[in-house]
This record gives C-alpha cells, sequence and structure tokens, in this order.
C-alpha cells in the first residue's frame, strides 16, 4: 500500500510539472526560499548566541 501511495505520488507530480511547469518551478522556489530563509535565521541566532 505504502509503495502504490509512493508511486502515486510521482506520477502526479510528473503530471503537474507537464501540465503546469511555471506553476510547479515557482513552488519549488517558494520552498527553497522558505528553506534558505529558515536556515538563515538559525545561523543569525547561533551568531548572535556566540557574540
Amino acid at each position: 500500500m505504502r509503495r502504490i501511495i509512493g508511486l502515486l505520488a510521482i506520477a502526479l507530480l510528473v503530471f503537474w510539472v507537464l501540465a503546469q511547469p511555471d506553476s510547479a518551478a515557482g513552488t519549488i522556489q517558494g520552498i527553497g526560499n522558505a528553506l534558505r530563509d529558515g536556515a538563515e535565521s538559525v545561523i543569525r541566532f547561533f551568531t548572535q548566541l556566540v557574540q
């Protein structure tokens, strides 16, 4: 069952990229920006903690 759900998720992801590439790219960029901002916040926190 878990394998079927994984394959279905991959198939939907591929369909989404093929059907709406601009939307998919924008979403991935948004996720990347959020991850980068989070990492920069953690770095800033530890930098301030050490000083």
